[in-house]
């Protein structure tokens, strides 16, 4: 009795001759009508804007704007260098300024999400007010507290030394460190309602039985919220820091508006770069930016390589 051989599946219906294609290259043509907005708007609103600062770092221009030509590494130079500018307490600042800043917001958010998600009356217009000075513009509230700690007419001023905290108004925004203090302050303020909505979600994401498993081997409410809990929590508090991080260190509003005493003692980075362009011309601003990035970067790289926040334990 014959028997015949069926062909193997991999070459039935091949030409050849022909190579045969990726399985994964058909498909990503495929998606690619799809891709293409997205690639189109990272290239047009991250990379040529970065790729553009980078390009300008190196020009020479006038003060008008007029670009000169070639600068070499002047303009870094200058941005690092440049007289009654004391570059390490920039930085210095801008690191006291981010940890400060993320660290507070955190740390007070964890306790204003642990009270959020309790069962109590009128809790849905207490969550709605956490949102508020996120729904303003920054602006705006850092303006209110501006006014508000007016030596002169200032009502925040005025509740201090009326309670008794003061024995008469003071220039919170006159002079360097009160002024810096006080943007700290501020800025802690407005960054609450993200970390505190981040934590949030976090919190209601920790299943009930878990909780009450704890509860029945007799964990007390403090190990039940630092063993149990907490841990669990460690994704949403890694998202809040990362996103915090970033954007405290390009914060600008807040600084520029508060601090009104004279000289760069209270600048950090991002408001030395808006103090450069307009005394030195982009080219030097860009220059800072650069270094800027290439230290947030940095930082970020050594959060995650250091906490390794998306590693699952």
């Amino acid at each position: 009795m014959a028997t015949t051989t069926a062909p193997a599946p991999s070459t039935l219906g091949a030409r050849p001759g022909r190579a045969r294609r990726a399985p994964g290259h058909s498909s990503l043509v495929a998606a690619l009508p799809w891709l293409a907005p997205a690639l189109l708007l990272i290239l047009g609103v991250v990379l040529y804007p970065a790729g553009y600062m980078v390009y300008t770092s190196f020009r020479r221009f006038n003060r008008i704007g007029v670009e000169r030509g070639s600068a070499g590494l002047d303009n870094y130079k200058q941005a690092l260098d440049y007289p009654g500018v004391d570059i390490g307490r920039v930085f210095l600042n801008t690191f006291i300024w981010v940890a400060v800043v993320t660290v507070v917001s955190i740390v007070i958010s964890l306790f204003l999400a642990q009270f959020l998600n309790k069962q109590f009356r009128g809790r849905k217009l207490v969550r709605l007010a956490v949102v508020v000075p996120w729904a303003a513009s920054v602006v705006m509230t850092t303006s209110i507290f501006f006014y508000g700690l007016n030596p002169d007419y200032g009502i925040i001023n005025r509740f201090l030394v009326d309670i008794g905290i003061l024995d008469a108004p003071y220039g919170f925004t006159k002079s360097a460190v009160p002024a810096f203090c006080t943007a700290m302050v501020v800025a802690v303020f407005v960054s609450l309602p993200f970390t505190t909505y981040t934590i949030l979600s976090g919190l209601q994401g920790v299943p009930d039985d878990v909780i009450e498993a704890a509860y029945m081997d007799g964990a007390s409410a403090w190990q039940r919220y630092t063993k149990v809990i907490l841990p669990m929590l460690r994704p949403a508090i890694s998202i809040a820091t990362l996103i915090m991080i970033i954007n405290v260190f390009n914060s600008l509003p807040i600084l520029q508006i508060l601090v009104e005493a004279p000289g760069y003692d209270a600048d950090i980075t991002t408001t030395l770069i808006f103090k450069y362009k307009t005394v030195l011309g982009p080219g030097v601003a860009s220059a800072l930016s650069v270094v800027n990035f290439l230290v947030v970067m940095t930082v970020i790289a050594v959060y995650l390589a250091v906490l390794r926040p998306t590693k699952d334990r």
